[in-house]
C-alpha cells in the first residue's frame, strides 16, 4: 500500500494520533472515542497493521492496539509528536 492510501484516510489519522497519545486502546473505544463503528474501526486498524504501523498485543480476552517499533511506526509517532509540538 502506498503512503498516500495509509494517509488519505481521516479515521486513520485520528486512530494514529489518538494512539500515540494514549499509549494503546482496544478497537471498542476506538471506536468511541473517534465516533465511528467497530466494522470501520477494525477495518482501519487492519490495513495499520498490515503497514506494520500498529501492533495486537492480546491480553486474556482484551485485545490492545498500540504502535509497534517498526521504522514506519517510528516516523508516523514522530510526526505526529512534531505537528503537536508545532501547534503549541
Amino acid at each position: 500500500m502506498e503512503i498516500e492510501q495509509v494517509f488519505s484516510s481521516k479515521p486513520r489519522l485520528k486512530i494514529l494520533k489518538l494512539i500515540y497519545t494514549l499509549g494503546q486502546l482496544n478497537v471498542s473505544d476506538i471506536g468511541r472515542r473517534i465516533n465511528i463503528n467497530y466494522t470501520s474501526t477494525t477495518g482501519h486498524i487492519k490495513i495499520l497493521e498490515s503497514e506494520g504501523i500498529l501492533e495486537l498485543r492480546t491480553y486474556g480476552r482484551v485485545r490492545m492496539y498500540r504502535f509497534s517499533g517498526s521504522k514506519k511506526a517510528q516516523a508516523v509517532a514522530g510526526l505526529i509528536e512534531a505537528w503537536e509540538n508545532q501547534s503549541q
